[in-house]
């Protein structure tokens, strides 16, 4: 499966990058306790670290709300899944156990500052990604249960159109202990040079691979 990037972005973003993983043969389940203790012990860390100081001051944080406002979201109403995953911690409102591959989104997320998706590649069409801005009028269902207004975000499409976002993900190709075959996308601050962002990349997918088994594949795309 190939990723690229539409000029509807890079025309608004030009360093706009991101790190692009496929896995295949992978064992998702419960989280091993290694992964849930570190969860767990990464966000108490994060809410003593938030206890004086905002999440929209986090760099990665302002970086994304920075291009949701290039590409016309207004970020106070639309806040991306990092931003989110930040606000939910500075409540205590700690991140619960889902499963394995979930999980590691999200502790790479928290540890990133920056939205990561991962979908069920039996849930995707065709063999092209494309990251582009959302038009007037799309929508999809997404995994927070509601009818998400896609225009202006920054939404990732296949064969079948947009299907996620660093927003919310669509209801489509969620994963779970059926998924074998996946692919990742890790929406990376502009500011990273292509090598810190190959490393960060790679990073993560080791440690998926770690935890899942099967093989993983890398690249970074635009920038």
């Amino acid at each position: 499966m190939e990723i690229t990037i539409d000029s509807s972005i890079t025309s608004k973003i030009p360093d706009f990058k991101v790190g692009f993983i496929q896995y295949h043969h992978i064992e998702v389940g419960s989280s091993p306790q290694m992964l849930k203790g570190r969860l767990q012990l990464f966000q108490e860390s994060i809410f003593f670290d938030l206890h004086d100081k905002s999440v929209a001051e986090l760099e990665g944080i302002a970086a994304w709300r920075e291009i949701f406002k290039s590409t016309g979201k207004d970020p106070n109403r639309y806040r991306h899944s990092a931003e989110a995953l930040f606000r939910r911690v500075k409540k205590q409102n700690y991140l619960t156990t889902i499963n394995s591959a979930i999980d590691l989104n999200n502790f790479f997320s928290l540890q990133y500052e920056v939205p990561i998706g991962i979908y069920d590649c039996s849930g995707l069409k065709g063999n092209h990604i494309e990251l582009k801005v959302g038009e007037t009028g799309q929508t999809y269902t997404g995994l927070n249960g509601r009818e998400n207004s896609l225009e202006n975000l920054i939404v990732a499409c296949d064969g079948d159109g947009p299907f996620g976002s660093p927003f919310v993900d669509s209801d489509r190709a969620p994963v779970g202990e059926q998924t074998k075959n996946a692919v990742q996308i890790i929406f990376l601050k502009p500011s990273l040079s292509k090598e810190e962002s190959g490393k960060l990349t790679k990073s993560l997918m080791d440690m998926f691979i770690g935890i899942h088994g099967g093989e993983g594949s890398f690249e970074v795309v635009g920038g």
